[in-house]
Parts: structure tokens; sequence; C-alpha cells
């Protein structure tokens, strides 16, 4: 078992009262698959994942699917209740709504067994704006459980309709855009980090603004330069590898594909100008193409 600072991410999650960690996710190294190629004989591949769709398989994916919506919801109305009693507290809101995230987001890895590696773990506990790539359900598993403990969450306004999850999100504090109006986004982006740094929060954002549908990355917004330059946070890129494999868009079938989350280390924005956020969205977008296995990378 490879462990690359994952061990202590884990260690600082408020989570061993509920999961003990040597009976939950594994953070372990992804399997190789070695490919024959002609030229250079035996070549090794860590980006290649072979699809199981037979019946067995596909039915244990049905079991874990139902097992992780059941569990989601008990716990999401454990903090729902939490959440109504904390209503004149906000802060306490959002520490418990992250409370919830690492609870809920680590039992459904747990359930669902895919190997996990975790590298760069030293930088997850830094009040920064953290980023991530966005290919699968699963990555929002993960981001619940990873990032730290006083981040608040950006998502499109109409998360209030998702029943439960949706309430609860509200509850907890995190904060909602409006994408439909442009001019409405950034004026809430401003309001969202003027409420990060005037109570020393960390933020989390998808900077594609969507889904991908095939895991390769897409164009990324420029919310999160704003962010970045409002509240003069670093920003921590997280990589995720390997989600669209285990959980595709529009799919019910969960596959054991392995995973990864990379932080990179924090970068900067002190010194960042308003007049060059072209470079900074290009800069940043081009260091997760770099970091991304092939199949990942966005199409030239």
């Amino acid at each position: 078992m490879e462990n690359t600072g994952g061990g202590a991410l884990l260690r600082n999650r408020r989570l061993e009262s509920f999961l003990n960690t040597s009976s939950g996710q594994s953070v372990e190294e992804t399997p190789r698959i070695f490919v024959k190629d002609k030229s250079s004989g035996e070549r090794l591949r860590k980006d290649v994942y072979s699809d199981d769709d037979g019946w067995v398989s596909t039915i244990i994916s049905w079991i874990r699917i139902v097992t992780c919506f059941v569990s989601m919801m008990v716990t999401t109305f454990i903090w729902a209740l939490i959440m109504v009693v904390l209503i004149p507290w906000p802060y306490q809101r959002i520490r418990q709504g992250n409370i919830y995230g690492h609870v809920t987001g680590r039992m459904l890895m747990w359930i669902l067994g895919n190997p996990l590696k975790i590298e760069g773990a030293e930088y997850s506990n830094e009040r920064a704006i953290y980023i991530s790539n966005h290919a699968s359900p699963i990555d929002i598993f993960l981001i619940m459980w990873l990032t730290p403990t006083g981040t608040v969450g950006i998502a499109k306004k109409e998360i209030i309709w998702y029943p439960l999850f949706g309430q609860l999100y509200v509850l907890a504090n995190h904060l909602r855009i409006d994408r439909s109006n442009p001019t409405a986004a950034i004026e809430s982006m401003k309001e969202a980090a003027r409420a990060v740094v005037k109570n020393n929060l960390s933020l989390i954002i998808f900077p594609e603004g969507t889904r991908s549908k095939n895991g390769r990355l897409l164009p990324f917004k420029k919310g999160f330069v704003h962010l970045a330059l409002q509240s003069r946070l670093p920003i921590v890129p997280m990589v995720l590898t390997g989600t669209h494999q285990a959980w595709r868009k529009g799919s019910l079938h969960v596959r054991p594909a392995p995973l990864t989350v990379k932080y990179l280390p924090p970068i900067s924005t002190e010194n960042w100008k308003a007049d060059k956020i072209d470079n900074y969205v290009k800069m940043v977008h081009n260091l997760y193409a770099q970091q991304l296995p092939e199949t990942q990378r966005p199409l030239s």
C-alpha cells in the first residue's frame, strides 16, 4: 500500500469516530497495466481501465448506488435538523456543513470501494480557493470529504431544488449564483469574496462550470480568478483522475476504476492584476492539462 501524504490527510479529518481508517476507504497505488508495443515491447500504462459490464458487476453496482442514496438521505436528514437548531449562528452552520461533507463523502467513497490514491495532502489544509476538474458525480463525494473545515462552496442557484441535499446546502450557508445572468453572477462572486475574507473562510469551485461528458478537461470560466482578485487567497488546484471511468455521466453503473486526487502547491494571487484575467485562466488551465493523463486532456 502506498501512502503519499494521504494518511496525514485522513487523520486530520474529524471522522475517526464515525469510520475507522482500517476498515474505511483505502489509499493505495493505482493498478498498473502493461500494454504491448511493437517498437518498445512492453510499455507501462497507468491511465488505462478495462470495463467489466457483466451482470454480476451490474448488480453489485446497483446495490452500491442504492446504499449510497439511502445512507446520504439519512445523514442529510440528521444534519438538516442540526442546521435548523444553528440558524442564529451562520459560521457554525458552515462548520457543521463541512463536517457533514467529511462524514458523508468518506462514507460514500467507502461504499463505492474504488481504490484511491491521494497526493500532495500537505496542501489540503490551506486557507485558499480550492478548484477541481469535474467529470463525475464521484467528484462531489471527494470534494465533500477532502476540503477543510471552514470551506464554502459556490453552486448554481437551482441547487435548492435538489431534494434534501439542496435545502441542506442553503442551510449550511453555502453560496449560490445565477449563471444565466453574467452581470449578476460577477456581483455574486464579489459578495462571496467579501464574505470569505470577513469570516476567514476558504472556497471550493469547479472552474469548468459544468461536468465533462467524456472526462476531458473543458475550458475554464473566469469566476475563480475574480474570486482570487477580490480575496487575494491562494489557489490550490485539486486534480481528479479516473472518476469519469468509475461513474460516467448519464450512467447508473459504478465501476471499480482506480482514482487519484492530487493537490498541487498553492498558487499565490497577491500580485495578480485585473487586466490579466485571461492570462491567469489560461495559465491554470494549462497546468491542469499537464497534470492530467492523456485520456483526460482537452482535445487540441
